[in-house]
């Protein structure tokens, strides 16, 4: 069974396993449907989009429509002022099919200016407040990639109280000193404020190669052995208090569910230094 945790302070038990449907941008209408089933058969209980995920929120439409009240939905806005802000949350909850989202989020919120643009006057942060005020949503996160990611949110953060944050964790960036002493530092300020902490990237293996064989939708080459992919989930799942939000691949996303059905105990270092070497794994921002 799938460990759960509150997530932070919206009072809602999800798996510690968030489903990501990123992995539903390109893909049929069929083939969601046999995804949804997976995810159900694995008891999750969250699911995870943005509006620029391709076609996931169409595709996410059918199943939401009938299984609203069985699952903490969760979207995201690239947008940063108000206005088109807005515009994206009533789109999302439209091609959706629902009348509220449980979880809006800023989209990749790194970028010093668009920081300051979404959380300034007329920025999207106003829209989000607003979409709460209305019903439309309950609460407001913010996500982010790349190696400045947890220092923007920590300072995001100080800024409006958000509920929910996300960005990259797995064991190559944790060598990056100064990303992960920065994410420490975020990690901590969220466990004392009940933030609801995500993570994304926990089976990174490395960028593609121009040569690459592109066996997965994922924009970055993920591990696709079993015995990696458990290896690399149990190590982000044995950090305390945090979520790990899945693959970017309908096709990996299987092997990712059952890694997490058998976590126990956190590897240790030198158990992920063996993994590392064997894979050539390396980090996927620098």
């Amino acid at each position: 069974m799938i460990p759960t945790l509150n997530f932070g302070r919206t009072g809602h038990e999800s798996t510690r396993i968030i489903f990501g449907a990123a992995a539903l941008s390109d893909v049929t209408q069929d083939e969601a449907d046999q995804t949804f089933e997976l995810i159900r058969q694995h008891g999750i209980t969250h699911i995870d989009t943005a509006a620029s995920y391709g076609g996931a929120e169409d595709r996410l439409g059918p199943f939401i429509a009938e299984h609203r009240d069985e699952y903490f939905l969760a979207s995201k806005t690239g947008d940063r002022t108000r206005d088109e802000a807005y515009a994206s949350i009533q789109r999302s909850l439209e091609r959706m099919r629902t009348d509220h989202l449980d979880l809006i989020q800023l989209h990749n919120l790194v970028d010093e200016d668009e920081r300051q643009t979404a959380l300034g006057k007329g920025g999207a942060l106003e829209a989000c407040i607003q979409a709460r005020d209305e019903g439309l949503v309950k609460y407001i996160g913010i996500t982010g990639h790349g190696t400045t990611v947890a220092a923007q949110h920590y300072k995001s953060l100080q800024v409006f109280d958000f509920d929910s944050i996300l960005c990259p964790y797995n064991f190559p960036m944790s060598r990056n000193q100064t990303y992960i002493e920065d994410w420490t530092r975020l990690y901590e300020y969220c466990q004392e404020k009940n933030v609801a902490f995500q993570t994304i990237k926990a089976i990174t293996r490395a960028p593609w190669q121009d040569d690459s064989d592109r066996f997965a939708a994922t924009w970055y080459e993920p591990l696709r052995d079993q015995s990696a992919i458990d290896t690399a989930v149990s190590w982000v799942l044995g950090k305390p208090g945090i979520f790990l939000n899945t693959v970017g691949d309908i096709h990996i996303l299987p092997k990712v569910l059952d890694a997490a059905e058998r976590f126990t105990t956190r590897p240790d270092d030198a158990a992920m230094g063996e993994l590392e070497r064997a894979w050539g794994m390396e980090p996927l921002f620098v």
